[in-house]
């Protein structure tokens, strides 16, 4: 299981905000309390991550970075490059967490699984040579992980759209079933299920905000949610959510919720093909 500083991650993924703008959203989260990042090439925010971490002064080894390589730096040689231009970028000299972002380059694509293995092998020598902590995927589902369990690569967390509505109970249970800690990305549904009736009336029963209550949901199955804020005070109502346990017919009644928010991505059929230019 991967070891964090804190249960909730702060997610870096600011694809409106200028580099400036987004070091600074990253230093409010520092001094709000937050420990622990998730970025990726894709994002371009892994230069502004650096200079957040390195203008606050704190620790190196209080915070946990989590970056992604992306679908077009994938392979032996391609993921030891990506490596490194990301901890170019962010000034480090190593990071906690590699992910390999989506499983599969295109819908078309059919070498996914000798290149899952291959971008495996790379970064587990990344590893070896201590420049990288803990490896993982990101938008793996049962079957890309099991691939890699054909060569004894066991991710150690792998990182899932997650939020009421949408819970992937059958991905979620096969990485709880392998040891493989899970992570939530968008785990308000983009903001989708912020109007639910249902959760509107469960999180008066609680005291706390339906997006509050997002996230004490999944917490409570074990699973770490990667945040987005910009305001102080929403990064702070986000962090407000360690004093509330639900019950366990409410966790099974948002279990059972019909399909909401969905982002529209899948990693077999609608997969983004956005590269990245690097040029943070």
């Amino acid at each position: 299981m991967i070891n964090t500083v804190e249960r909730l991650g702060f997610g870096c993924y600011l694809p409106k905000k200028s580099r400036e703008e987004a070091t600074e959203i990253i230093v409010q989260a520092i001094e709000c309390g937050y420990r622990y990042f998730d970025t990726a090439s894709f994002y371009e925010t892994e230069r502004s991550l650096g200079e957040a971490i390195a203008k606050t002064g704190i620790n190196r080894e209080e915070i946990s970075v989590a970056s992604k390589l992306w679908i077009d730096e994938k392979g032996y040689d391609g993921a030891k490059a990506a490596l490194y231009r990301t901890l170019d970028r962010l000034g480090l000299d190593y990071i906690d967490t590699y992910l390999i972002h989506w499983p599969k380059s295109s819908v078309d694509d059919n070498e996914w699984r000798e290149i899952n293995a291959q971008t495996f092998v790379a970064m587990l020598e990344l590893k070896k040579e201590g420049v990288v902590k803990n490896i993982g995927t990101s938008n793996f589902l049962p079957h890309h992980i099991s691939v890699l369990l054909e060569n004894n690569h066991i991710p150690v967390v792998n990182q899932l759209e997650l939020h009421p509505g949408y819970v992937q109970s059958a991905a979620v249970s096969f990485c709880e079933n392998m040891n493989i800690s899970v992570q939530a990305w968008s785990p308000l549904g983009r903001g989708a299920v912020l109007e639910d009736k249902f959760l509107a009336t469960l999180s008066k029963k609680y005291g706390k905000t339906v997006a509050q209550l997002c996230l004490i949901y999944l917490l409570q199955k074990n699973i770490m949610p990667i945040v987005k804020a910009s305001a102080k005070e929403r990064l702070l109502e986000n962090r407000d959510i360690f004093d509330v346990s639900m019950e366990t017919e409410d966790i099974m009644m948002i279990d059972s919720m019909p399909q909401t928010g969905w982002s529209g991505e899948h990693p077999d059929f609608i997969i983004p093909q956005k590269k990245s230019n690097f040029n943070q």
